[in-house]
């Protein structure tokens, strides 16, 4: 039986998604849970692997088990197992075919930017602080010039295992809520780092020191030395996933937003 499973997290002590050796990783520590319920070996597929500290409030991942549970044990069980940062969202019955990477259409991350004179305590580790005023209109219209099936080289960390930097980004826009600036992105699949770097990029148009037309021509250079530093993981979230319907997975790219 395959199942397919919502998770939620906090990124700031792991490692990332990725199941890792000797450091923590939100993969081993759900699979550990998940394997307690199951009492059995559990191995979990994830829509789309995090970088260390970055946080999560709809990953999906699937998992196979001969183990028969009632749903509510599935997700009560393993979130009782689970530390507080880190739990279960939902988990059901899908096809055999669905693959939470490879089935997945188009996959949501949002950056949160905090715009203020003053840091924020509570939002430590949650946020990119920037104290500088930002004009999230300008950094909203620079950003447009990224959207369609583009060579993202410029924007690709040099680590980036993927086989090549053509990606097809469907959606990005930038709105001001109070002191807070969101970075929205929708794509098919993302290079290592790319949103954390388009995020670092674009900051240089909001701040004043580059001016609108400069992403576009970064983008058509094609060479990652021409962007902006890379964007901290800290304000990076992966929003959500959405699936072809007959599959009936949940899209949770509109949960409740923790901030």
């Amino acid at each position: 039986m395959r199942y397919a499973v919502g998770i939620e997290y906090v990124g700031a002590r792991y490692a990332g998604w990725q199941r890792q050796d000797a450091l923590p990783s939100v993969q081993s520590t759900v699979e550990s849970a998940l394997s307690r319920v199951a009492d059995e070996a559990i191995a979990l597929v994830c829509a789309g692997r995090t970088d260390a500290g970055v946080h999560a409030v709809g990953q999906v991942a699937h998992f196979d088990t001969s183990k028969q549970r009632e749903i509510d044990s599935w997700v009560l069980g393993a979130n009782s197992e689970l530390p507080e940062d880190v739990a279960l969202t939902f988990v059901q019955p899908v096809r055999e075919d669905f693959h939470a990477r490879f089935s997945a259409l188009t996959r949501r991350y949002r950056y949160l930017l905090l715009n203020s004179a003053r840091r924020s305590p509570l939002r430590e580790g949650r946020v990119w602080w920037r104290y500088s005023p930002i004009d999230a209109d300008a950094m909203h219209e620079a950003l447009q010039a990224l959207c369609g099936l583009h060579d993202f080289s410029s924007f690709r960390a040099s680590q980036c295992q993927s086989r090549g930097p053509v990606r097809r980004l469907d959606q990005i826009s930038v709105t001001r809520q109070g002191d807070l600036v969101l970075i929205d992105v929708v794509a098919n699949a993302f290079l290592h780092h790319m949103v954390r770097n388009i995020v670092g990029s674009a900051v240089k148009v909001g701040e004043g020191k580059q001016p609108i037309a400069w992403i576009s021509e970064v983008l058509k250079g094609k060479d990652r030395r021409l962007a902006g530093p890379t964007a901290p993981p800290d304000g990076l979230y992966f929003v959500g996933v959405t699936y072809p319907e007959q599959f009936g997975v949940p899209c949770a790219s509109h949960h409740h937003f923790p901030l």
